[in-house]
């Protein structure tokens, strides 16, 4: 049986990890290493109770810090255990500092490395994000797609040969909440529109992020943000004034199950968020993505997504635009981890 050392750190990751271990069980020796990138309990331990997923063997002190640091940090630790375990692949996920890290320390010891959701581009550098995201596809052995487009990115830079098609496997995750009705009962008796805002584009400019919340503000419903760590530093930070936003109620970051709680029952989204918007389509709800950008173009494509950033005086209005059809298909048929775990042990 193979050993295979996965690597999480943040959100995202830990949601994706949920159905790759379900489906490596008695297939996978596997290992999990969590570098904790993100360390706010409702980002982070928080998950894993309400998931009922295995304890990382490893858990790490990786939070905060620049990218460089953290980056540097995670290396250095992510190296002494592959060193001392002597894995035979190393797999990671998305496109945070946590899965470079990984990916370069494994690469260097000659590791072959398994990069889950890879292919995605939105074309911005200036992401941190896109910059992962790329060097991680170029130094994989195993490159495991979403979608077309995804593979289509891949091509262009000369990846395709190592490009696997397995669809999302955060719809993995979706599908299984929602066929054992595990979303739980409605936490509100009002509308309300549903916001997560994060990103240092939005957030760290105190004129974007007040323009940000008056337009929020400006909407004909109440409006529920879950506040990241981020958010509310920032928000602090300027001296900010939650209460003379009226319109706004404040909620701390979700565990996983709530945070689909909120986005059910809610009448759109508005996020920067990637994988949010994915799963405001998949449970069809209207997105707005407060972005130049997006990796999740199918969505925009598909008329579920629209791309707002510098004008959102027409938020009420596109929020109220809906596609004609929603594709039940898109990125896949919720059976990605299977397919993951079959092309790692066959590898």
């Amino acid at each position: 049986m193979k050993k295979i050392i996965a690597i999480i750190g943040a959100r995202p990751q830990f949601i994706k990890h949920f159905p790759f271990e379900k489906a490596a069980e008695d297939k996978i020796n596997l290992i999990t290493i969590h570098t904790g990138q993100h360390y706010d309990e409702n980002m982070s331990t928080i998950f894993f109770d309400q998931l009922n997923m295995k304890k990382p063997q490893y858990i790490l002190q990786n939070g905060g810090g620049n990218h460089g640091e953290q980056t540097g940090k995670m290396m250095i630790d992510i190296e002494k255990i592959i060193l001392d375990e002597k894995p035979d692949g190393v797999v990671v996920y998305g496109d945070t500092n946590s899965t470079l890290a990984g990916a370069l320390v494994a690469v260097k010891l000659h590791i072959p490395v398994f990069h889950i959701e890879a292919g995605l581009r939105s074309f911005n550098k200036e992401m941190p994000e896109e910059v992962n995201r790329i060097l991680t596809d170029h130094i994989s052995s195993k490159l495991f797609v979403t979608s077309d487009v995804a593979v289509e990115n891949l091509s262009q830079e000369g990846l395709s040969k190592d490009a696997v098609m397995v669809g999302d496997i955060m719809k993995d995750l979706v599908n299984l909440v929602i066929a054992e009705n595990k979303i739980g009962d409605k936490k509100s008796d009002f509308e309300y529109y549903y916001v997560t805002i994060h990103r240092p584009y939005n957030t760290d400019n105190l004129e974007r992020l007040t323009k940000i919340f008056k337009a929020l503000n400006s909407l004909s419903e109440k409006v529920i943000i879950a506040l990241h760590p981020r958010t509310r530093k920032m928000v602090q930070d300027f001296g900010i004034k939650t209460e003379d936003f009226s319109n706004l109620i404040i909620i701390e970051p979700q565990s996983y199950f709530d945070n689909l709680n909120y986005l059910y029952y809610s009448k759109g989204l508005i996020t920067d968020s990637g994988g949010m918007q994915k799963e405001a389509y998949w449970l069809q709800k209207r997105c707005v993505t407060v972005r130049t950008e997006t990796e999740w173009t199918e969505t925009v494509a598909l008329g579920g997504n629209t791309l707002m950033f510098d004008d959102l005086s027409d938020l009420g209005s596109e929020l109220c635009k809906f596609p004609a059809d929603w594709n039940g298909n898109l990125y896949g048929d919720g059976n990605a981890a299977g397919k993951i775990v079959n092309e790692i042990v066959k590898f």
